[in-house]
């Protein structure tokens, strides 16, 4: 299967699953991560501000950012600028597809990142991930080196296999809903 076909199939398999229904299995997938030794160690975590078909974030964020340097990414052309959440107020529409990214000064010492939750679009059991097909999150998991990757799926969308390229990173952990890969 190619990565187009299997983007289609996941597209079809989230728009039977009613926002409601996301934001319901998503506390399953958060509490895992929430009790991920990585996690309970971290003093930095990047994050991501969920849209309408991933695992809904916004509660975990606005849970832990009192406690932890939580970051969220903002796209910058072809890449990712980090900042730091704030609150809800620091929060404005991105320029260039309307994801609220927090505003102030951008964080670069990715080198201080203790484990990143990441979004995907397909997963396997062997933690190799499948994005959206731009490359943001790739070009910048390269730069983590010293960062425990991890990403956050629904069940439907963990594969026994999916295509992977070279320039794919793959992750430390897959959570999702029933099962930890």
């Amino acid at each position: 299967m190619t990565k187009q076909e299997l983007r289609k199939i996941v597209r079809a398999s989230k728009k039977e699953v009613s926002l409601n229904d996301k934001i319901q299995r998503s506390k399953a997938v958060m509490q895992k991560v929430e009790t991920h030794p990585d996690f309970v160690a971290a003093k930095t975590v990047l994050l991501y501000w969920s849209m309408d078909d991933e695992v809904y974030t916004h509660d975990f964020v606005r849970r832990w950012y009192r406690d932890k340097n939580i970051l969220l990414p903002c796209v910058d052309g072809d890449n990712l600028l980090l900042r730091r959440y704030t609150g809800a107020d620091s929060m404005v529409p991105g320029p260039q597809f309307g994801i609220p990214e927090p505003v102030g000064p951008i964080f670069d010492e990715v080198n201080l990142i203790d484990m990143i939750v990441v979004p995907g679009v397909a997963f396997d059991k062997q933690r190799n991930r499948m994005g959206r097909g731009r490359g943001f999150y790739d070009r910048l998991l390269k730069t983590t080196s010293r960062a425990v990757k991890v990403g956050v799926a629904f069940d439907f969308q963990v594969f026994d296999a999916i295509p992977v390229e070279p320039f794919d990173v793959a992750m430390s952990a897959v959570i999702a809903e029933t099962h930890t890969y």
